[in-house]
């Protein structure tokens, strides 16, 4: 598959709902109750994606083929949590499954941590659902296991796992 990869702008805010919707209904099926994957609505992400993308600091980079249409998308920034030893976190990196396995969600990583490093964020953190099989994708590149936490959300609990680099310039790709 033959894509660009370019920052997101204002106008790929229903491109991006749309992959992040989908992506949770073939990634997260049978991982999470369907009620919760359920009350992620493409209309929800959309609203979500126009706010994000209007900020001026906002880290988005989208994954777009050959006609246009986006695939995949990656999104980050400053750590989130006071989690001692990170600076940055990769806060969604999606796929649509035709996307998959194809090294596009490699190739967003990379941007994203280029991104990270010119902004003198050395080091980062992403969070996974722990029964999500994407765990090895992190595992493969270079990702070490170093935290774990109950997430409850809309009456939901889920249990989610960090994956850390603490030297984002010793990353292979």
């Amino acid at each position: 598959m033959v894509v660009t990869i370019r920052p997101a702008r204002t106008e790929d805010a229903h491109g991006i709902a749309f992959v992040h919707t989908e992506s949770w209904q073939t990634t997260y099926q049978g991982l999470m109750p369907a009620e919760y994957i359920a009350q992620r609505t493409l209309e929800r992400r959309q609203r979500t994606w126009e706010h994000v993308l209007q900020q001026p600091d906002a880290l988005v980079y989208v994954a777009e083929d050959k006609q246009g249409r986006l695939v995949g998308f990656a999104n980050g920034g400053p750590l989130r949590s006071d989690d001692p030893g990170y600076a940055a976190e990769v806060y969604c990196l999606y796929l649509l499954q035709e996307a998959q396995r194809q090294g596009l969600g490699r190739t967003l990583v990379r941007v994203l941590v280029a991104d990270f490093l010119a902004h003198g964020m050395e080091s980062m953190l992403i969070w996974v659902l722990a029964t999500n099989p994407a765990r090895r994708f992190y595992e493969a590149l270079g990702g070490i296991l170093v935290r774990e936490m109950m997430v409850e959300d809309n009456g939901f609990s889920l249990h989610e796992v960090a994956y850390g680099w603490p030297d984002l310039r010793a990353m292979s790709f």
